[in-house]
């Protein structure tokens, strides 16, 4: 099977190329993302009236806000955290209804849309007035006079007030997980002496609020440090370079780069996935509009509706790890390490490749087995073209350059931003003029508005786990319900993160495992730091591929029109071989090169696993050399398993039982072909 009379990339050579109908798709996608996305459940601006200047002109003073802030240094962390948590409250309310049949503005709920728009008016002063409180009392808040006779009753009011209002406009942008998670956080701090298990002495209701909200450790704690300070400024620089149209160039280069070869725009769509993935920052985000134009390819060219799904699904996620933006998490995770942000983009390289690595062995081999071959060269976007339309990389290699070079995060950022709006300039189709460049200073509010009040309400987890002692509790139960062996150790913890990310943004989901969980291989097993992070990083991520609550699967099942939950047992499939990269790294840090073994060791750790995941997704896929009986598959993964375990030992013997799988398919085959010809003769 060719995909010669199928559809076409629209920035192929060939005249006959089919263009997609870009409004469906995008019709589609917008679709997708309400039903999915709390953050894409927000009211449209046309619907607004006058409350659409009030979102607009705070949208834009927290941008110039962050800008200012990273150009001339940021203030105390209260001032900027409580600036940065206010603004964005205040926003949160206009922009997200108390119930998603809010969002849109019909005749029958047209009464309703204004009087939510009416309360939410309140509570958004409200969310706002808490944050002028506490920078109007600064100097007192932070005093000593505070710290000898307490708080007063209208401090507790207030903080009181803004927990309330922040865990409100949680539940409205990100979901209502996170915000069960804080609350019985709270409740644990408050009333913990009544806790069945894990006991903890409890404390006053006033003082949990108090060092809720006043304390630079739980609200304002690192997540709101790093988001106010890096993360606003990479978002922002996504959307500049969405604005850029650097999503469909990403496409056109994915395809010139695998489209030839064997089920070519599956291929494309794990290389456009990962690029896109590394700006959008969202699992679900990318899916939708990566997929809406992927995914159409794959089926036509003869991928089934839930395999398109499922590889859309995996590269997406997966684009959260790639180098070098890697999402918000990772800015959160160099502070909690102490290793540089500079430093994590180059260490990640290697896990981020074998992740891929399996992706697009998963789906070469299911291609072969279905037969599927790749585009002709004339149907591929010309090279020629693509070059004209390289500069639009430009500022991905200025934030490369600039943070290898030892700028900062936030000056790399700010270097990023320039350089993308100045190649916005180049062409009439992205230039940006006054209005446009204010609306986009909007934008970028927007865009930050979920991850801000993911960062507070899990800082509010985070802040509370370490003042209790809970971390220590839980790692306790995780050791003696492991029998403090290691693998089952690490297999709990991965539950762990999985299960959480079934219900948590990658944000929130890190900076609760990463207080949690990651110590528990850290003290424990001496695993080195680095490692035991980004393990608990993957596996909050892969939970957006894990049935049953598979975000990204579903996501891009509604493109496909496939079944969510058969796409997202697909998906499980072909991400298969990257659930197996976090345990190698872990086992053999030297794949980060990390820890104390011989820096040599990390070629045969190395080639190994790539052997060991090609294997595991031939078993998978059913197809080695020719397609796998039952007990072939077996024999075959539990081959892959062994070339993946990082012993040489066990890996030889997996390789040797891989090359035997390997000469007796093909002398099978041969043996088949044999007696065609023969009985072509007679």
């Amino acid at each position: 099977m060719t995909p010669s009379d199928t559809a076409k990339n629209p920035d192929a050579g060939s005249a006959d190329a089919e263009p997609l109908d870009q409004q469906k798709a995008q019709d589609l996608a917008d679709k997708v993302m309400r039903d999915l996305d709390s953050a894409s459940r927000y009211r449209i601006n046309s619907d607004m009236g006058p409350w659409r200047v009030a979102v607009f002109v705070l949208s834009v003073a927290l941008t110039l806000f962050q800008l200012y802030t990273a150009l001339f240094g940021t203030r105390p962390t209260l001032i900027q955290g409580s600036i940065h948590v206010g603004g964005a409250m205040g926003i949160i309310f206009l922009l997200y209804p108390l119930h998603r049949s809010l969002s849109l503005k019909t005749d029958e709920n047209r009464k309703a849309y204004y009087a939510s728009l009416c309360a939410d008016t309140v509570l958004s002063l409200l969310a706002m007035g808490t944050s002028v409180y506490l920078l109007a009392n600064y100097t007192y808040l932070t005093g000593v006079g505070v710290q000898i006779h307490g708080y007063s009753t209208l401090d507790t009011i207030v903080a009181l007030i803004a927990i309330l209002l922040i865990l409100e406009a949680t539940r409205r942008c990100v979901g209502l997980p996170i915000v069960i998670i804080a609350v019985i956080a709270l409740l644990y701090f408050w009333l913990g002496n009544y806790s069945p298990i894990m006991r903890y002495h409890g404390t006053t209701w006033q003082n949990m609020v108090q060092q809720t909200y006043y304390s630079s450790r739980s609200i304002f704690g690192v997540p709101i440090q790093v988001s106010s300070s890096f993360i606003f400024l990479f978002l922002f620089f996504g959307v500049i370079l969405v604005r850029t149209d650097i999503g469909a160039y990403f496409n056109s280069l994915a395809f010139r780069l695998t489209g030839r070869y064997a089920g070519g725009p599956a291929k494309a769509a794990v290389v456009a996935s990962a690029m896109q993935g590394t700006v959008t920052g969202s699992s679900v985000a990318n899916a939708v509009t990566s997929g809406s134009f992927t995914i159409p390819l794959m089926k036509k060219v003869g991928f089934s509706p839930k395999f398109a799904a499922a590889v859309e699904a995996t590269a997406s996620t997966g684009g959260q790890i790639m180098p070098p933006v890697m999402g918000a998490a990772v800015f959160i995770m160099a502070e909690y390490t102490g290793v540089p942000y500079s430093q994590i983009i180059l260490i990640a390289i290697v896990p981020a490749f074998l992740y891929f690595a399996g992706v697009m062995l998963a789906v070469h081999f299911e291609a072969r087995r279905l037969r599927i071959e790749g585009y002709s060269k004339d149907e591929l976007p010309r090279w020629k073209m693509l070059l004209k339309r390289l500069d639009q990389l430009l500022p991905l290699a200025v934030i490369i350059v600039t943070l290898l070079a030892g700028t900062t995060p936030q000056k790399a950022a700010l270097w990023g931003i320039l350089v993308a709006f100045i190649i916005s300039l180049l062409r009439a189709s992205t230039r940006l003029g006054v209005k446009d460049t204010i609306l986009l200073l909007e934008e970028g509010a927007k865009t930050a508005l979920p991850v801000i009040a993911a960062c507070a309400t899990a800082g509010m987890v985070a802040g509370i786990v370490t003042a209790t002692g809970l971390g220590g509790r839980l790692a306790d139960g995780i050791l003696t319900a492991a029998g403090e062996n290691f693998f089952l150790v690490m297999f709990f913890t991965m539950i762990a993160c999985l299960v959480l990310g079934m219900g948590l943004p990658t944000t929130a989901n890190y900076v609760v495992t990463a207080t949690v969980a990651a110590p528990i291989l850290i003290s424990n097993f001496d695993v080195p730091v680095l490692a035991a992070h980004l393990f608990v990083f993957y596996f909050g991520l892969l939970a957006d591929v894990t049935p049953p609550v598979c975000l990204a699967a579903y996501a891009a099942s509604g493109i496909a029109g496939s079944n969510p939950l058969k796409s997202g047992v697909t998906a499980l499939k072909v991400a298969i071989a990257g659930f197996l990269v976090p345990y190698v790294f872990v086992m053999e840090p030297v794949l980060l090169f990390q820890g104390d073994q011989n820096p040599l060791m990390f070629i045969p750790v190395f080639i190994t696993a790539l052997l060991g995941m090609a294997v595991l997704s031939a078993a998978v896929a059913g197809f080695y050399f020719r397609k796998l009986a039952s007990w072939e598959s077996v024999i075959l993964a539990l081959a892959g398993l062994l070339l993946v375990y990082p012993v040489i030992a066990m890996s030889l013997v997996g390789l040797v039982v891989a090359v035997i799988m390997a000469v007796y398919q093909r002398a099978g085959e041969r043996k088949k072909a044999h007696g065609a010809s023969t009985g072509a003769g007679v």
